[in-house]
């Protein structure tokens, strides 16, 4: 595409050249490239075409990358990444050995830290402000944070932290009343209403000008100053600031998409000493309607026409449905039947279809915003109480609420049903993203009953087990995608707990899998004719079977296990324990994902191909068996 101005900008320094006049045209191509290039390559639309004059006007203010931008999630990053000299390999980005899905300081020295998880901006580029000022260093350090990622504990600790270290950190308030679906709870509404007093707007530029003049704006004086002006801005605004409770300097909210206003308030508060805070108003999806009409759906819309904003659509017809509309629709079956239960999401009602129990039942149904950890904790009180919720969370974001599980649920042995979506490898998101280390986190947690489905059938007797009486804390862990069974619904029954199933009969090696990637073995198996292979589905991880470990570690010279996590505790490490205990001699061979590496970005088939999981991996293991033996 032939632009006026973006063909010419390789690097920040290049946009740096421009004056200021022709930055909205700038932001006009950056957009429009940004569409163009999501059209067939799918990602992160909506959240970088709503910052993309906040992106502009970063690169064009400070002197990157030798000054510090931290991005919290950054899934609003693609301008960044086209403006930091990426922009020929754009094309590549998501896909198996291209750019990074989210920034990542081993793809630029332009992206200063990873982030693909919400909530760690502030107090990442605090400790960058720190550390440049225990070294001498004199560079400014931006966070830039959304309304969705604030109310996570993380940035509420880091903006606790923010005041008491000398620091001069802007952290930049992208609001756009948004995460990834409408943004929940206090903050949200804060935000909605927070302003700024014209008067003491006014009053505060002529007494900073004066106190410069006189030599009283330093670091000395520098709290006593901004106490001094919040009690002004109490007596002069009727609202209350938290931001400027904390000492941090509160400016905004000013038009978040006129990058002309933008680039003069960021050169004002460039060299401002002490922690400062830019509230932005912005559209999620700006400058391209169908983005901005329906923001949820055009988060990540796949691959569409960029003329007349038509989708590609798939025919699903006769396909199995997702697993998580299975998790979805099961639900809400399961609490049309037990008043006791309820649903508890943080943040991601669309993703993990929670939104059809927030429809059919909007009492029993909660989005309590991106707070993985509070979600668990308050899960844990409505369970002490009686109640039995339905916790779901995404594998990789439930890392962050593993002292929650363990301290307040797991110790006092609530019923929370754990349904961690997007378990194992969940594709083109990456390292961020991927569900590795669920199994191997929590088996050596006591009172804790875990599971995974290997099809949607067992995903709803796994979910109606559950929420039986006295079950105690359960988890059920399930694949982002699709499942296997187009004919899903099936009778809800009990399973019996730490039981698992043969599900095909051999003499020369025994598979021990558990989950979806169950199914990859029974292809595996169709592929190695010539060597008869036992197959067992072990649905629980904990209890596990042992009855079949006895059986299998008796009878068996080799045996395989097939997880769809990290090798390094889960299934494989809980096989080979028992038959080290036991005393038995059967070589164990496990597979799963890398013990001391993480996973890169691809399609799931590709990432599976590479860690050998899948159906030709497999396959391959189970003939390296046996060959041996010929």
């Amino acid at each position: 595409m032939d632009y006026k101005y973006l063909n010419n900008i390789k690097y920040p320094a290049d946009l740096r050249k421009l004056p200021v006049e022709a930055l909205p045209e700038v932001c006009s191509e950056l957009r429009d490239d940004i569409v163009k290039e999501l059209s067939v390559n799918p990602g992160h639309l909506a959240s970088s075409l709503g910052v993309t004059e906040l992106t502009v006007a970063l690169h064009y203010v400070y002197s990157t990358p030798d000054d510090r931008i931290v991005w919290d999630v950054g899934h609003q990053a693609y301008g960044h990444k086209i403006l930091t000299g990426r922009r020929e390999a754009f094309c590549t980005n998501r896909k198996l050995g291209g750019l990074h899905p989210f920034p990542s300081p081993d793809e630029s020295e332009y992206d200063t830290f990873t982030c693909g998880h919400a909530s760690n901006s502030i107090s990442a580029a605090l400790g960058m402000a720190v550390a440049d000022g225990h070294k001498g260093l004199e560079r400014h350090v931006v966070a830039v944070i959304g309304d969705g990622s604030m109310s996570g504990g993380l940035a509420f600790e880091g903006l606790n932290n923010v005041s008491s270290s000398p620091n001069n950190l802007l952290i930049i308030l992208n609001d756009n009343n948004m995460s990834i679906d409408r943004s929940v709870g206090g903050m949200k509404q804060y935000l909605l209403t927070l302003n700024t007093s014209e008067s003491y707007n006014r009053w505060r530029d002529r007494a900073a000008r004066w106190l410069r003049e006189h030599g009283m704006l330093n670091e000395k004086r520098r709290r006593k100053t901004i106490r001094f002006s919040n009690a002004v801005k109490s007596a002069l605004s009727p609202q209350a600031n938290i931001f400027e409770g904390m000492d941090i300097r509160y400016f905004g909210p000013i038009d978040g998409h006129n990058v002309k206003e933008l680039v003069r308030v960021l050169r004002q508060l460039k060299d401002m000493t002490g922690p400062k805070l830019l509230h932005i108003h912005t559209v999620k999806g700006k400058g391209y309607e169908p983005a901005e009409k329906a923001a949820t759906i055009w988060h990540a819309p796949g691959k569409f026409d960029p003329e007349t904003g038509e989708r590609q659509k798939v025919d699903t017809t006769g396909m199995p449905p997702k697993y998580q509309d299975v998790f979805g629709e099961t639900l809400v079956e399961l609490a049309e039947a037990n008043s006791k239960i309820v649903g508890v999401t943080p943040a991601m009602p669309t993703g993990c279809s929670m939104n059809k129990l927030m429809k059919a039942m909007p009492e029993r149904a909660f989005d309590v915003g991106i707070a993985e950890g509070h979600a668990v904790t308050f899960s844990g009180g409505m369970a002490k109480e009686g109640l039995v919720p339905f916790c779901n969370i995404y594998s990789a974001f439930a890392q962050r609420a593993y002292d929650n599980i363990i301290h307040d649920v797991a110790i006092q042995r609530l019923n929370v049903v754990f349904c961690f979506d997007r378990a194992g490898i969940v594709g083109e998101d990456g390292a961020t993203h991927h569900g590795a280390f669920d199994l191997a986190a929590l088996r050596p947690v006591p009172n804790i009953t875990i599971c995974a489905p290997m099809n949607e059938h067992e995903l709803r007797r796994m979910m109606f087990t559950a929420q039986q009486p006295d079950m105690g804390p359960f988890v059920i862990r399930y694949p982002r995608g699709r499942g296997m069974l187009a004919d899903w619904r099936c009778p809800l029954e009990t399973l019996p707990i730490g039981k698992g199933r043969k599900m095909h009969e051999g003499t020369d090696v025994a598979v021990l899998s558990i989950g979806h990637i169950g199914n990859n073995v029974t292809c595996a198996i169709e592929a190695v004719g010539e060597v008869s292979v036992a197959h067992y589905d072990m649905r629980f991880l904990k209890p596990i079977d042992t009855e079949i470990l006895d059986y299998v570690g008796k009878n068996y010279r080799h045996v395989i296990t097939v997880e769809d996590g990290v090798r390094n505790g889960g299934l494989g490490s809980a096989v080979v324990e028992y038959f080290a205990d036991k005393g038995y001699e059967a070589r164990v061979t496990r597979l799963g994902m890398p013990t001391d590496s993480f996973v890169e970005h691809g399609t799931v088939a590709e990432l599976q191909h590479i860690v050998g999981i899948d159906a030709e991996g497999i396959a391959e293991s189970i003939r390296q068996c046996t060959a041996h033996d010929a």
